[in-house]
């Protein structure tokens, strides 16, 4: 702890004014000076051959020790000392991590000091990361870069990435934030890769995964095998819990996810996995304990030449060509969150239903193993611009189960169910090619090998009887329908080379190659 505290660099004025602590503290991860002890560890359990089928993933939910107080600025010996105690737990994570064979680890967003900071107060948590392939001082030479902003600094919400000799090869800037005024937003949102003898990965942040660029852009256009996803998600039910929405992601896009989320019970924050195209590897959810948790998993390094690897889907090509079923007479209007959606409920233990909502009609057809008195589905339909931003356009068919029997509380989050379904399949006249399908338990937990897609559109069941279920939906981004703004933060016009911070780390265990 000693010997990375005396690396502290001073922090260095010019005409722009980057900040900084010496890179290896906030990236031990990937293993700076202090770690050169562990190399030899690391270095043994790497299998040395040109290209890998499968690699082993690892990724790390971790219970962050917070700062007593984010509205006071503290020293930066202080926020050190802060930074030091989670680094420590995370180097324990990763030492177990390698021992267990992993080739590649990922930590989550805001992992070594938390949130809620204003520009000011998160000042002494920075350091200064440089461009992975530019020897470039933006305030030395303004002419390659835009203007400083009045408070003379960037600051960025930032991933990197390092291999296994500590090179930086990859960093990454969110675009979106999400309540985060004490960061800047990037000139515009950045695509970064990087490859590996494992294939091909990417990275973005968080938020970043509901809209278009980067998230799609990286998949559709760059074609990336694996997916880094650090994140500090709040769980908002039914739709979007980190285990149910990030699984559907993976599936939707047919790409590995890696998802690394902060563990804090009170702000709903738990949920990470290791999730493949078809079906998730390993997730974890818990809202009972205050620990951290390591998941490891085999995953294939090219899913699109996997024989598991999901056929194309044309999202509305079964319900656009059905006849709709007779639409019932009670359909009333309730929200999720604080989007209207039309329900119509789901009367007898089996049935056709359809409800709509101007140009999207969500069909469903469905048996039930005995209907639950004290329980209510109902089967809704949405499709608008989402949210209090009312800037991402959403289309979304979900079978979901109400609070209780008042018809007042269908769409309000609700974790258990007795109720169970032999049979469901759910479609929707989508606009979007970007649908995500999601399969929520009760006491949240999810389905794999449950329920598939089929390639005109249908969300079934397969295997039989499901567990209680609480949501079934088919979750749809019509990105060419947002409204054109940005999602949050200090819209500080940036380059992509300017001040940053560090919220993320991964460690490849395996040599990368710079894109």
């Amino acid at each position: 702890m000693q010997q990375r505290a005396n690396q502290t660099q001073s922090l260095v004025f010019m005409e722009c004014m980057f900040i900084g602590f010496n890179r290896s503290h906030l990236t031990l991860a990937m293993i700076p000076s202090s770690f050169q002890a562990s190399v030899a560890v690391f270095a043994q359990i790497i299998l040395h051959v040109s290209a890998l089928d499968t690699f082993r993933a690892a990724v790390y939910e971790h219970a962050v020790i917070l700062p007593n107080n984010t509205e006071t600025p503290v020293s930066q010996d202080d926020a050190l000392l802060l930074m030091n105690k989670n680094m420590d737990i995370l180097e324990k994570a990763i030492k177990q991590a390698a021992e267990q064979g992993a080739q590649i680890i990922v930590t989550p967003e805001d992992a070594i000091y938390g949130w809620k900071f204003t520009r000011e107060t998160i000042f002494p948590y920075l350091e200064y990361i440089p461009d992975p392939q530019v020897n470039w001082i933006p305030c030395q030479q303004p002419h390659r870069g835009s203007t400083c902003p009045p408070s003379g600094y960037y600051q960025y919400n930032t991933n990197v990435v390092y291999d296994t000799q500590g090179k930086l090869v990859a960093r990454y800037h969110k675009y979106h934030l999400y309540s985060e005024p004490q960061f800047d937003v990037p000139e515009k949102p950045e695509v970064v890769t990087f490859n590996t003898t494992f294939g091909r990965f990417g990275i973005f942040t968080c938020f970043d995964i509901l809209f278009h660029d980067p998230a799609v852009t990286l998949v559709k256009d760059f074609q990336v095998d694996t997916v880094l996803f650090p994140t500090a998600w709040m769980n908002v039910l039914p739709l979007l819990t980190a285990i149910e929405f990030h699984s559907a992601w993976a599936m939707g896009m047919g790409v590995n996810l890696l998802v690394a989320n902060t563990h804090h019970v009170s702000l709903r924050m738990t949920g990470s996995g290791i999730y493949a195209p078809h079906s998730p590897k390993v997730y974890y959810y818990d809202k009972e304990t205050e620990l951290g948790k390591l998941l490891l998993a085999e995953v294939d390094s090219h899913p699109r030449i996997s024989p598991t690897y999901p056929t194309a889907v044309n999202w509305s090509a079964y319900a656009t060509t059905i006849k709709p079923f007779p639409v019932q007479k009670h359909t009333f209007g309730g929200f999720i969150s604080r989007d209207e959606f039309n329900f119509t409920e789901l009367f007898e233990n089996a049935g056709n239903l359809t409800v709509c909502q101007k140009e999207l009609c969500c069909h469903l057809s469905y048996r039930m193993l005995g209907k639950e008195e004290n329980e209510v589905y109902v089967l809704g339909a949405f499709t608008g611009l989402h949210g209090r931003r009312r800037s991402e356009y959403w289309q979304v068919c979900t079978l979901v189960k109400c609070k209780s029997t008042n018809l007042t509380t269908c769409g309000q989050p609700v974790e258990t169910a007795l109720t169970r379904f032999e049979m469901f399949s759910l479609s929707g006249t989508f606009g979007t090619e970007y649908v995500f399908p999601e399969v929520l338990l009760t006491n949240i937990h999810l389905a794999p090998g449950k329920f598939e897609v089929l390639n005109d559109g249908r969300l079934v069941n397969k295997n039989g009887l499901s567990e209680p279920i609480l949501t079934v939906s088919l979750f749809g981004r019509w990105y060419t329908k947002d409204a054109l703004s940005i999602s949050g933060g200090t819209s500080n016009a940036a380059t992509t080379y300017l001040l940053i911070f560090t919220s993320l780390m991964i460690i490849a265990l395996q040599n990368t190659v710079m894109v």
